[in-house]
């Protein structure tokens, strides 16, 4: 494996509003190699996802920031080439967060390993992986589902979305999703088999959308949106109603704060619990999140859409698609083939 060379994305400037192509930076970089408990993994999958937009602006989060000259980090799934260590062996197929290069020479530990008997490798970067545990968490523990209610998801085609309405309909839900076009929004309702979807770019007045899908209110909201969906959601939530705050996708490139839901004092009124969650803080749910997605995904019950890059130099473009909507399900980046070692 020597004079192997890596190809991998760097970021060139810290992006101001909606992100650009020349905020990325392709570059080349030779592969080290591994030392005393390191492996050697090559990289077949990587993901991109909306919460590294924040890691792209010069502050303090839940997670660090992203270095101008230094390749950008993320969900990857590769295979292991070479091995220094006992707990990885050549051919393992593994999950990192060292996505974004197509090469990763690390610690055995930064690596963990995946069943490829359980799903498509690549689905561990969505359904089985970070996206499905953060419907899972959100949907069971944060949202406190009871079997029966009636549920309401924003972008419920994207990479969470389409997990939580699936979960939710399993526990005998009824769930209505938003999404912004028809094709997602048949897909919801053929495919994943949600009751309503609501094209949210063509239905007018969302409020009134909303209501008229929930005549008896809503149990629970799952937040992917923000903005006018949040308000909507909590104009027809039921007293004691639940709001999970994933995520507000509609407000990562703005570059003033925006305003607060005009009509958050109903909150009070209608004693309604809204907490917003970061997946990493639940990972005790693992096993049962496993246990419960393995079933449905063996029985056919728990379907998911991809859209996918073909290459890393295309990374930067997957990225710029989740802000969009010209993605579909999953946004993935295919670097190399399934099997090499």
């Amino acid at each position: 494996m020597s004079n192997l060379v890596s190809k991998e994305i760097r970021l060139k400037s810290r992006p101001v509003g909606m992100p650009k192509d020349s905020d990325f930076d392709l570059a080349s970089t030779e592969v080290k190699q591994p030392g005393a408990g390191e492996v050697l993994v090559r990289n077949i999958w990587m993901t991109v996802d909306p919460y590294m937009r924040g890691r792209m602006m010069d502050r303090e989060s839940y997670v660090p920031p992203f270095q101008i000259g230094e390749v950008l980090q993320g969900g990857a799934i590769g295979q292991v080439v070479e091995s220094k260590s006992d707990k990885l062996k050549a051919g393992d197929y593994v999950q990192s967060m060292w996505g974004w290069r197509e090469y990763a020479t690390e610690k055995a530990e930064t690596f963990q390993k995946v069943d490829p008997s359980l799903g498509p490798i690549e689905a561990y970067l969505g359904t089985l992986g970070m996206p499905g545990m953060t419907a899972y968490a959100g949907l069971f523990r944060i949202g406190e589902l009871k079997d029966g209610d009636s549920v309401f998801v924003s972008a419920a085609s994207g990479a969470v979305g389409q997990v939580v309405c699936q979960l939710a309909k399993a526990h005998g839900c009824y769930v209505v999703g938003s999404a912004g076009s028809d094709d997602k929004c048949e897909w919801l309702v053929k495919e994943a088999g949600i009751d309503k979807a609501i094209n949210y770019k063509t239905c007018g007045d969302l409020n009134k959308a909303v209501g008229a899908a929930f005549p008896k209110g809503i149990d629970v909201y799952f937040e992917n949106v923000g903005g006018a969906h949040l308000e909507a959601a909590i104009n027809h939530m039921k007293p004691f109603g639940r709001l999970a705050l994933c995520g507000m996708i509609s407000q990562y490139n703005d570059t003033m704060p925006a305003p607060g839901p005009s009509n958050i004092i109903m909150a009070v009124g209608k004693s309604l619990k809204l907490q917003g969650f970061i997946v990493s803080n639940h990972l005790d749910m693992i096993p049962a999140f496993y246990e419960e997605m393995g079933k449905l995904i063996k029985s056919g019950e728990m379907k998911w859409q991809e859209t996918v890059e073909e290459g890393i130099e295309n990374a930067p473009k997957a990225f710029l698609k989740l802000f969009t909507g010209s993605n579909t399900g999953k946004m993935l980046v295919k670097i190399g083939p399934d099997k090499a070692v």
